[in-house]
């Protein structure tokens, strides 16, 4: 069994589990719970391979102080990554703690059992507890690989429903997140943005600011202007006024050329992209096989697209007057990457990282790089302003809508060549986009904090450069899974685009899936071959065979629908071709308007050996959800003053009335190691709604998102 990465970069025992006299445990974790459930996940692992109850464990997420770096919260790799790591040291811990007790009960450790944390033999009355073992000892020592996890076969917990970590207050409204945060003498904060990216502060009246009640302070920077105040409603009334006052000069304009044109025309950097890695081969021209009787091309859009957190950005910060403190600076923040955000912010404060603690709070969930870090400085700005002074600053939902990194817009152009069977001899995709991964690292002269480019010595962002990552950013789910004799793939990352852009929940992988699952689909069509049957014949991998059937048989695939505008459609990806596996099945209804109505969708996944099914099931169908607003609703606008999608009415997302009546099938792999899921379902459920409305209406949707207008447009081109 391989080591983790986490643990390879964290060997020491203690900084991933704590056993305490009162017959508790604390479990750590460099990850970060954003709704996710993996918290529980975790826990439930360790209860297992320790032999406690789930319910004895708690867990600690990301905090610098804890010295547990586990990097960023992403990608779908906190199972395979912290997961894999804790499996490995909780039997370790295990195996050393029956070796102490066989010495202090005199026993051999092969006679040796544990029941809750109570080490005994069934022949003696002899027992001793891990609590009293080693109870608020440390371990002192670092991982060695000796000890061997449990098999499959032996478990006793993994596999039965437990109580998600944490349900009762979610449930119950009395959730504690960043924005609940309090501390004695709290004082509020407030950003005043610019109109736009372009726009430079001119003049601004502060006198008068000062000297409405409650405000403590005006921050003025460069055009970073902030407000802090003893009450919240203060810091608003101030920040609100602090606009008024506010005069600024349009630099430059936003370029509104329709994007799927910039796309093309602006300049870019193009790579091949070879089995989902980016090389610098020269990219070969495209060429139709001779045995090909029928070439067909065709182009996907996605626009940009936004995070859409509902609770927007917070972070509470706190600048220390105690002297001799190594920690100047603490940050309680949301952000999915602690300890990179501590070098960014002391990067960007000239601070050595050493005087900053950064503490995960849990926020509304994103699922990519949303405003959480940007307002981590923020609030540290403010902080510094008022030493001694904790400062809790949220975002208002126009700075949220306006300022986080979108999700980048792409343009996906397909060619695919078959013979006289309809079986694919040649494949062609081309994808070009803006980056997808822009977190903050600091580059000398350079961060990647959206404040650093307001102050009056502003760090610009660093240089884009090409993701040569597997499956990394523009190319990601680029490479099908399918087996084509002949393929040619390349990536283009091109310059000078309109909006500022990041990591969205799957990166490339939602518009490349959606693309790629459509276009087979219209190959299927063209051959007059059923559309599940077409995707089988050109797959050797058993997986994902198998999620696919296994979706058909639950959706009734091949059963005639036969109310007049209804279709189902059926997609399929391996997200990164190395995690878990989804197919999904779509049924929709388009009435005479053009309005999409979900009627009922089916899941089915393999994501290797599943640890708590009812968290695996909540991941795959919150993907659906989500991918499905992003497919029927969501496109940030704007104009050249500035972004048109500033609230939930000019960027609508679907409602919980929307939301299909979901079925989800899982495909248990005991033997095989966990695979991340949490971003499996989006692009499957992009294409199959597309391929649903096909089968419905005849329509081919090839621009997201599919509104009523998207429809209606459609149609009148055919």
């Amino acid at each position: 069994m391989s080591i983790s990465s986490s643990l390879e970069r964290n060997p020491d025992l203690d900084s991933w589990l704590q056993i305490h006299k009162d017959g508790t445990l604390t479990l750590f974790t460099g990850k970060v719970e954003i709704g996710q459930g993996i918290k529980t996940a975790l826990a439930l692992i360790a209860a297992e391979e320790l032999d406690v109850a789930f319910e004895r464990i708690t867990v600690k997420t990301a905090d610098t102080a804890l010295g547990l770096n586990e990097i960023f919260t992403a990608g779908s790799g906190s199972m395979e990554e912290s997961g894999s790591a804790i499996r490995q040291v909780t039997a370790e811990i295990r195996e050393l703690l029956l070796q102490m007790a066989a010495k202090r009960l005199n026993l051999p450790v092969e006679r040796l059992s544990v029941t809750d944390g109570l080490i005994g033999a069934a022949e003696t009355n002899s027992t001793i507890t891990y609590w009293e073992l080693f109870g608020g000892q440390k371990f002192n020592r670092k991982f060695n690989g000796e000890a061997k996890p449990k098999k499959a076969d032996q478990y006793q917990q993994i596999g039965r429903p437990v109580s998600l970590i944490g349900i009762e207050s979610l449930v119950g409204g009395t959730a504690d997140y960043i924005q609940d945060m309090k501390f004695p003498d709290l004082a509020y904060g407030r950003i005043i943005r610019p109109p736009q990216y372009h726009a430079e502060l001119s003049r601004v009246d502060t006198a008068e600011v000062s000297a409405l009640p409650g405000v403590l302070k005006i921050v003025q920077d460069g055009r970073f202007l902030a407000v802090i105040a003893e009450r919240e409603e203060q810091a608003i009334r101030a920040a609100s006024a602090l606009k008024e006052s506010a005069e600024w000069n349009f630099v430059k304009e936003l370029d509104c050329t329709d994007i799927s044109e910039l796309l093309v025309q602006n300049k870019r950097t193009s790579l091949l992209v070879v089995n989902g890695i980016p090389i610098d081969d020269p990219i070969p021209t495209i060429a139709i096989p001779s045995a090909a009787v029928r070439t067909s091309t065709a182009s996907y859009q996605r626009p940009y697209q936004m995070h859409g957190s509902i609770g927007p950005s917070t972070a509470l910060a706190l600048f220390s007057e105690a002297e001799n403190n190594p920690v100047v600076l603490t940050v309680w923040t949301h952000s999915q990457g602690v300890f990179p955000l501590r070098v960014s912010l002391a990067h960007a404060l000239d601070m050595n990282p050493e005087q900053i603690r950064v503490v995960h709070k849990q926020g509304a969930g994103c699922y990519g790089h949303n405003g959480a870090d940007d307002v981590a400085l923020d609030a540290a700005l403010l902080a510094r302003a008022i030493p001694g002074r904790p400062v809790l600053l949220t975002w208002m939902r126009e700075d949220e809508h306006c300022w986080e990194p979108y999700g980048p817009a792409m343009l996906i152009k397909l060619q695919a060549s078959v013979d006289a069977q309809g079986q694919i001899l040649s494949w062609n995709h081309d994808v070009f986009s803006d980056s997808h991964i822009r977190r903050p690292r600091p580059v000398e002269g350079h961060s990647g904090l959206l404040a650093s480019w307001h102050r009056a010595t502003p760090l610009p962002p660093p240089e884009k450069k090409p993701n040569r990552a597997p499956h990394g950013g523009i190319h990601r789910n680029s490479d099908p899974l399918y087996k084509f004799p002949q393929k040619r793939i390349v990536k283009h990352l091109v310059e000078d685009l309109p909006l500022r852009t990041s990591a969205l929940r799957t990166l490339g992988a939602f518009a490349n899936i959606f693309a790629i699952e459509s276009f087979m689909d219209e190959l299927a069509a063209e051959a007059e071959i059923d559309a599940l049957e077409f995707r089988i014949r050109h797959l050797e991998d058993k997986r994902a065979i198998a999620v696919l059937e296994a979706a058909a048989e639950k959706a009734g695939w091949g059963t005639p629908l036969k109310i007049e505008g209804m279709g189902r459609g059926i997609a399929f990806s391996q997200y990164k071709n190395l995690k878990c596996y989804a197919a999904v099945v779509m049924t929709v209804a388009v009435d005479e308007y053009g309005n999409i109505q979900l009627k009922h969708a089916v899941i089915a996944a393999d994501a290797g050996q599943i640890v708590d099914a009812d968290g695996l099931i909540n991941q795959l169908e919150g993907g659906l959800i989500q991918a499905a607003s992003w497919t029927l609703k969501e496109e940030v606008r704007y104009q050249a003053e500035g972004i048109l999608s500033q609230d939930w009415e000019s960027y609508p997302i679907l409602t919980f009335e929307e939301v299909p009546e979901i079925e989800t099938v899982l495909i248990n792999r005991p033997d095989e190691p966990y695979l991340g899921s949490g971003e499996a379902t989006s692009g499957p459920t992009a294409a199959a709604i597309s391929n649903a409305v096909f089968n419905a209406i005849g329509v081919r949707l090839r621009r997201l998102p599919f509104t009523m207008e998207e429809v209606q447009k459609t149609v009148s081109e055919l």
